[in-house]
């Protein structure tokens, strides 16, 4: 059932990935200006005449971001039109279709009149909404057939606070990392965990204590994940998309911690980095997921509530 949106919304959801990763490589690489102070084209050109590898790389994220604008109002309508019944959809197929377009604005702004780099660090975030929405619309797409089912889910209500606080405070967590790459703040602390491993004190300047900052709210983010693995394995192992998506996030902030560690110890190796950005976007992409789940729970405990009212009539009408 619905073959061609299902492959449809898996391309899109990558390619939304693509350009996340993109946007990353140009700060890494220094790119954003690749293509000087014009926008759509190169230099004013629609084929320029001085290929660079900063041009080439500028030119490949704004041609991947023309391509996802498309492919994301294409899946927003089409899912609109299909799964429109479903609750969710109307929602993400708006959110994700203004957030990629708010985020092509900030872009062509950096370009066209250059912004401050607290600004432009926004600019990863938004991106990352507009993939997650991808992400939420592809699941439910792939919801519709019963492939997995989690609409009847009900979450432990102490569970369920922790995914809103957490999916927040990791939109926090993200923003400090996308501040450090364009402040270029990433080699400022030559070693880890701590800026200076044998020196005492905090007479750091601006750039450390940004990175400072993003490690230590990375550091409580991953101490967080633990703690909930924790509450989760003890608790409510039968509950199988809980756990299974909760040992995928521990993974997910393992990985992103080892990333953050050999960043400093490769000296920013490029694609360390890039692999760094992919498992945040991987790993809020999970905690959409599960925010999804929480905005449907109120619904499911009135359904269950209902339910258990009309078995008990039955029970005591045969009863009689």
């Amino acid at each position: 059932m619905h073959t061609k949106l299902k492959w449809f919304s898996v391309m899109t959801t990558f390619v939304m990935l693509c350009i996340l990763l993109g946007g990353a490589l140009v700060t890494k690489t220094d790119s954003g200006m690749g293509c000087g102070r014009s926008w759509p084209l190169c230099h004013g050109q629609l084929i320029p005449d001085n290929i660079t590898p900063e041009l080439i790389i500028e030119l490949a994220h704004r041609l991947f971001s023309g391509i996802g604008t498309f492919m994301v109002a294409g899946l927003a309508l089409w899912s609109w039109k299909t799964i429109g019944h479903i609750r969710e959809t109307k929602f993400l197929a708006i959110l994700s279709v203004s957030f990629l377009l708010i985020q092509a604005l900030i872009g062509a702004a950096a370009v066209i009149w250059s912004q401050s780099d607290f600004v432009m660090a926004l600019h990863f975030g938004i991106s990352l909404i507009s993939f997650a929405a991808v992400l939420l619309l592809t699941l439910l797409i792939f919801e519709v057939d019963k492939k997995f089912d989690a609409d009847k889910l009900i979450l432990p209500r102490r569970v369920s606070f922790h995914f809103i606080a957490i999916t927040i405070y990791s939109y926090l967590v993200i923003y400090s990392g996308a501040l450090v790459r364009h402040t270029e703040a990433s080699l400022v602390c030559p070693d880890w965990p701590f800026c200076f491993n044998n020196a005492i004190g905090f007479n750091y300047n601006i750039y450390q204590w940004i990175q400072m900052g993003h490690r230590l709210a990375a550091g409580l983010l991953f101490i967080w994940i633990v703690y909930l693995a924790f509450v989760i394995w003890r608790h409510h192992r039968d509950i199988k998309v809980l756990f299974h998506g909760w040992n995928i996030s521990l993974i997910l902030v393992c990985l992103q911690v080892i990333a953050g560690a050999f960043i400093i110890y490769t000296r920013s190796n490029l694609y360390i980095a890039l692999m760094h950005a992919l498992f945040i976007s991987c790993l809020f992409g999970v905690f959409s997921y599960f925010l999804l789940l929480v905005s449907r729970n109120k619904k499911n405990i009135q359904k269950s509530l209902l339910s258990s009212k009309e078995a008990d009539s039955n029970t005591t009408y045969k009863a009689l």
